[in-house]
């Protein structure tokens, strides 16, 4: 198997599209043509875990963080970043980051942390904004159906829980062929007028290239007319944080103890206590500040995130219990999922999960 055959399996996991525009996700380091000898898994691809990779004959390294983040005028070896860089390419040693697809995915990061906490009727807290487009194309009766089904069968209509979504009115068309023209309905050169059906449908815009293909491999007319437009709704399954529900409210001391245990933190920082039962959770893997405020909107009893600043704690307006349980920690689960999602998909083959911890962050 070559390693490009399971990066189109880690990119149906966490599709590249749903990055952030800030991230560095997809192969940072290796030839993608090469022969896959084993795949490791690990939070972040520090030095040690290239070690590990070589000792465990694993060539690909599959890490949530991207250890290249921003861009490298020189590769000396004078820090971490660099050192893991090299030892990488010097053993053929390929590295891929999920990050941020695999946050705003409905199933990634996020879905563990609450799946961890137990929590029920999850929802995206933070949807994807400018990521949904419109299709609209028009063609005979008697080809609407294949156009329909092919548009679906790419990825075209899903609306949430719902597939195959498309609004069809029925209308006629006037069109002239001018002397280069060789039209399937009419004769060129004379003015025709044929009954149509116009199919609008709704797609994720990273898949405009497989739906245009789609549209032009189905539809019966030398000239195909479209429209595509960019919709301004949000995308209900994709984005950051998540928001849930208890199955039993518990007191907030007691919720935070629980949280303690199950995410295995070495202490918790929060805001004051607000002396109310803790019933609706929000949850935000890695650092979420910025979303303190969505987690009030979407009536949170407390709002569960990392890496907040002093002034953060002021923002929960004796109107939320803020908590700051560690970055490692809040996504401390992400690695298990990727590795048994790449075992389920690949089956008698070399998945490892890393047995380094590489969290920066000691208590005493």
């Amino acid at each position: 198997m070559k390693i490009k055959q399971i990066l189109t399996i880690l990119e149906e996991m966490a599709p590249l599209a749903y990055a952030e525009d800030f991230d560095n996700v997809g192969l940072l380091v290796g030839n993608q043509d090469n022969e896959a000898t084993g795949v490791l898994v690990c939070h972040d691809a520090l030095e040690n875990v290239i070690d590990e990779a070589i000792a465990k004959n694993c060539n690909l390294v599959v890490c949530f963080h991207p250890i290249l983040f921003s861009g490298l005028k020189k590769i000396t070896g004078k820090n971490y970043v660099e050192r893991a860089v090299i030892k990488a390419i010097k053993n053929d040693i390929a590295i891929y980051a999920v990050h941020t697809a695999l946050d705003n995915h409905k199933d990634g990061v996020n879905k563990i942390f609450c799946d961890a906490l137990g929590l029920k009727n999850t929802k995206v807290l933070v949807p994807k904004q400018n990521f949904i487009q419109k299709l609209i194309t028009y063609t005979v009766p008697e080809n609407a159906d294949k156009v329909r089904n092919a548009l679906f069968e790419v990825g075209a209509g899903t609306i949430g829980n719902y597939d195959n979504c498309s609004f069809n009115s029925v209308g006629f068309s006037t069109y002239q062929g001018n002397e280069n023209s060789n039209p399937v309905i009419g004769t060129k050169g004379e003015l025709t007028q044929t009954n149509e059906i116009k199919i609008e449908v709704t797609f994720e815009k990273y898949l405009q290239s497989k739906i245009l293909k789609a549209l032009f491999s189905n539809h019966v007319y030398e000239e195909v007319a479209y429209e595509i437009y960019e919709l301004q709704n949000q995308h209900q399954n994709i984005g950051l944080g998540m928001i849930g529900s208890l199955e039993t409210p518990m007191s907030e001391t007691e919720f935070l103890t629980f949280v303690k245990d199950k995410m295995q933190c070495g202490g918790i920082r929060h805001s004051a206590f607000l002396n109310k039962k803790i019933s609706k959770v929000a949850v935000l893997g890695g650092s979420g500040s910025y979303a303190i405020r969505n987690a009030i909107q979407a009536g949170a009893d407390v709002f569960l995130t990392a890496d907040l600043k002093y002034h953060n704690f002021y923002e929960s307006e004796n109107q939320i219990l803020i908590s700051d349980i560690g970055h490692f920690e809040s996504e401390r689960y992400t690695k298990n999922y990727i590795v048994d999602f790449l075992k389920e998909k690949i089956t008698n083959f070399a998945i490892v999960l890393s047995e380094e911890n590489t969290n920066p962050v000691k208590y005493l």
